[in-house]
């Protein structure tokens, strides 16, 4: 079963396609990053992006080159995947999210509309991150040198869900199964299987045991 390709995507060379696969109309696979002269990103030479079987790449998404996407990945319409992203299998990217570079995504994650997954970021497995999300890398916002060997995503361990709105923090480790409320802004690490609330967000009680994975 080949890839399916609509007319109007554009695959570029070297792009690994996987069966099943489907591009569809006006998306863009293996595409060349362009960067500012200022930007944190290294620069080495990028590998051929790759696409897992039964991966559909939606309308209008775009999957840089030196990604590589599992099986049965949904990257869902105006989507985008930056270079050396590694995403693992059956992950769902919802619409108008973008995930940054050399960030890492475990298999059964799901990722709603319109999040933000910024650079240098590491999402476990079977993580939930609701629309509009944020997350952050840089603690001095573009400023000083000192920057450059700090900055770093915050690190989301397996189970964990982040509410819609939250805004998470340079840095920060949202423990294993930990819940995050909606538009809580999460300043510190947050401990395994513990709720938090609010700005800055605050340790209100564990999670339920029945609503552990």
């Amino acid at each position: 079963m080949a890839a399916e390709i609509h007319p109007t995507a554009t695959v570029h060379p070297g792009t690994v396609l996987g069966e099943g696969v489907k591009v569809l109309e006006n998306a863009v696979v293996g595409k060349q990053p362009t960067l500012s002269p200022r930007s944190t990103a290294t620069r080495e030479p990028l590998a051929p992006t790759e696409i897992g079987d039964g991966t559909t790449v939606s309308t209008g998404a775009i999957v840089f080159a030196g990604s590589r996407v599992g099986a049965r990945v949904i990257l869902g319409d105006q989507s985008c995947v930056r270079e050396r992203v590694t995403i693992g299998n059956d992950v769902v990217l919802g619409r108008g999210s973008l995930v940054e570079n050399d960030t890492t995504i475990g298999a059964m994650t799901k990722i709603q509309a319109g999040a933000y997954i910024t650079a240098y970021s590491t999402l476990e497995e079977h993580v939930f991150v609701a629309p509009c999300v944020v997350t952050t890398n840089d603690n001095f916002m573009g400023r000083t040198e000192r920057r450059h060997e700090l900055i770093k995503g915050p690190t989301i361990r397996r189970g964990a869900r982040i509410g819609g709105g939250a805004v998470l923090c340079p840095g920060v480790e949202i423990g294993e199964e930990a819940f995050v409320g909606a538009g809580a802004v999460v300043t510190k690490d947050v401990p395994p299987r513990m709720i938090v609330v609010g700005n800055p967000a605050r340790e209100l009680r564990e999670v339920p045991a029945g609503e552990l994975l």
